[in-house]
């Protein structure tokens, strides 16, 4: 558990160091047996957020003992063009996990690259048939770094799931739909009660206020305030948004969709932003891909 005991904020930086340090020793362990992980980067354009993104998963790679590889296409690139280094990519016994940096170019069909990506390498887990296994409750796919990031975050802070009232604010495909379906799971760590809510929802404060977990992925910044929180409820802060700030270098900064100074009075856990879920998600992809090594050699990776 990584609560500061004063400030009642889960340390997402400290549990992803505890979940790293347990990646880069099965990762030691396949390297051992001839099968070091390996991860690709697929990059178009030079979206300062997605260079950005990359870089910091090619700096956890070489810490952990991953060896991964960037592919830079110009922005032009078209779909055709895409789907051939993809389908290269799943031939390459080597490459265990490809990761598409989103967004993409209007022009390419993300759904259609997504789903290009073999299932077993999806370590971002956004392949149909990963998406399928989630809410089937197949233990056999992979999860969406990002809510098996916060499903990580509530369970290393023994946060009460099972029973729970649990409010997702948030229907994304990325967020909001599969944290859903995590949480509701016939499983441990899960039997929740979910409400998933979204721009749509009448009262969607009173949803909120009666929530003993509120998950935050709506992408408006600091859309939560206090009085839509209950008392002593656990607060996770999935968002990232850049607003301006005339004192902050180049004139912005960025936050969540959780009015954090606000709301964290009346938390009673709550994850900071950044140094929440962003470190972890990076964490859960790690693991993810170390995951699709030693599948691809038939080691369980929990027997390493």
């Amino acid at each position: 558990m990584a609560i500061d005991a004063i400030e009642n904020r889960i340390d997402g930086r400290a549990i992803a160091e505890q979940i790293h340090g347990e990646t880069r020793r099965h990762i030691e362990a396949l390297s051992e047996r001839g099968t070091p992980p390996g991860l690709v980067f697929v990059r178009l354009g030079e979206d300062p957020a997605s260079r950005v993104y990359v870089g910091m998963k090619e700096k956890t790679c070489d810490r952990l003992g991953i060896q991964s590889t960037t592919h830079v296409l110009p922005e032009g690139t078209s779909e055709k063009e895409l789907l051939k280094l993809i389908s290269e990519l799943n031939a390459n016994p080597t490459v265990h996990g490809i990761l598409i940096q989103a967004p993409l170019p209007a022009t390419i069909n993300e759904a259609t690259i997504f789903a290009a990506v073999s299932p077993n390498k999806d370590v971002d887990g956004f392949h149909p048939v990963n998406v399928g296994k989630l809410l089937l409750g197949d233990s056999g796919g992979f999860v969406p770094c990002t809510p098996a990031a916060v499903h990580e975050l509530l369970i290393r802070s023994s946060v009460p799931i099972q029973s729970a009232e649990v409010v997702i604010l948030g229907r994304g495909n990325i967020v909001g739909k599969p944290m859903a379906a995590i949480l509701c799971q016939k499983a441990n760590h899960a039997n929740a009660t979910v409400t998933l809510c979204h721009s749509r929802t009448a009262n969607l404060a009173e949803h909120c206020s009666r929530a003993d977990i509120l998950i935050a992925a709506i992408g408006v910044a600091e859309f939560v305030k206090a009085d839509m929180v209950k008392p002593g409820a656990t607060v996770i802060d999935v968002g990232v948004n850049r607003i301006a700030d005339p004192k902050a270098k180049n004139g912005t900064r960025l936050v969540g969709d959780v009015d954090f100074a606000a709301v964290q009075p009346v938390s009673g856990l709550i994850t900071p932003n950044p140094g929440g879920v962003g470190p972890m998600t990076i964490a859960l992809l790690m693991r993810n891909t170390a995951r699709a090594a030693a599948r691809a050699t038939g080691v369980e990776l929990e027997s390493i």
